[in-house]
């Protein structure tokens, strides 16, 4: 192998888009579940990986696969799990989903000792894997908007070098962006920087909604813009970063394989597109399959990953020393 020419699975990279649940390895959850003698066959495939059938059937078992994950310990485990994977994956940086209502149930004290644990894995891992972590608080679109002003609170009373962004998650079908407004402005005024779930299952307008009425500077998924080319123009003069997940969109069948993914469509057109995996066993893939998938479809190298990988740095919720200590691994790693 060539130091000058390395396999672009082997770049240093940065993920801004994973579900913290929902980066859970399989293993570890049966291994909860065996503990606490829950019984959760009906959530995984004789092979051991997790099983549905489409994405309402996907957030059902996510959510049955949660249960297990009762309190901070197990969340000090989990974060351990998915930071060892991430990391031997090449990752350097990583920003995950966390959900109050899976840590607590939206209690601000509950939320603060899960949030405790958490941390103190990602230090772990930090110095001992060379990952750096940060928290974007999430509320769970179907929970309804109630639910997500107890998420917002939580994160306003955390807010700062480590809880540095909130958003939204769940089934885009449920409601609207704008319902959501008060916990997205809760959010923001405690100085949290912004990202919100649109343009996956539903359309172009999901994504203006989410640009125009929440004020979100970032969009999990948003590769439906590409039906709509005023909106593309419109992402691309507003400096829109998309946190695009390829793998998760053709295993959901938004997509029938990586090539007739949008993402270099809107690469090419000025949009700041984003490499992430999602939720990654549930998907079967991990960062390094996401390179090596994008590079067989579209001929991307080395040069084309380093780009994406200062987009999402570029994007990235975390302070700027944090960024600049990225930035010198993503050079010399």
């Amino acid at each position: 192998m060539s130091e000058e020419h390395p396999p672009v699975a082997d770049l240093p990279k940065v993920e801004l888009h994973l579900h913290h649940e929902g980066a859970a390895p399989p293993a570890l959850i049966r291994q909860l579940a065996h503990e606490k003698k829950i019984d959760l066959r009906g959530i995984f495939k004789p092979d051991g990986s997790y099983d549905f059938r489409d994405f309402a059937h996907f957030l059902s078992v996510y959510e049955a696969a949660s249960s297990v994950l009762t309190g901070p310990e197990e969340f000090r485990r989990l974060t351990w799990a998915i930071l060892e994977q991430s990391a031997e994956n090449g990752v350097v940086y990583s920003e995950t989903f966390l959900s109050p209502d899976f840590c607590g149930g939206g209690d601000v004290a509950a939320w603060r000792d899960y949030l405790a644990a958490i941390r103190d894995a990602a230090d772990e891992a930090e110095a001992k894997l060379g990952i750096t972590l940060r928290g974007v608080v999430t509320c769970v679109r179907h929970f309804g908007p109630d639910q997500a002003r107890r998420a917002a609170r939580c994160a306003a009373e955390t807010a700062g070098d480590w809880i540095v962004g909130f958003g939204m998650g769940g089934n885009e079908g449920v409601g609207k962006q704008g319902d959501y407004s008060w916990s997205f402005d809760c959010a923001r005024e405690a100085g949290l920087r912004l990202t919100t779930h649109a343009g996956e299952f539903g359309g172009p307008d999901s994504v203006r909604d989410a640009v125009r009425v929440l004020g979100v500077e970032r969009i999990g998924h948003g590769v439906r813009a590409i039906e709509d080319a005023d909106l593309v123009h419109e992402l691309a003069d507003r400096g829109i970063t998309l946190e695009v997940c390829p793998g998760s969109n053709v295993v959901l069948g938004l997509y029938p394989s990586f090539a007739a993914h949008p993402i270099a469509r809107l690469r090419d057109a000025g949009v700041r597109v984003t490499i992430s995996t999602d939720d990654p066993p549930f998907f079967h893939t991990t960062m390094r399959r996401e390179y090596e998938m994008l590079a067989k479809a579209f001929g991307w190298g080395a040069e084309d990953f380093a780009d994406l990988n200062a987009t999402a740095l570029r994007a990235a919720f975390c302070d700027e020393d944090t960024r600049s200590r990225v930035a010198k691994r993503l050079e010399t790693s």
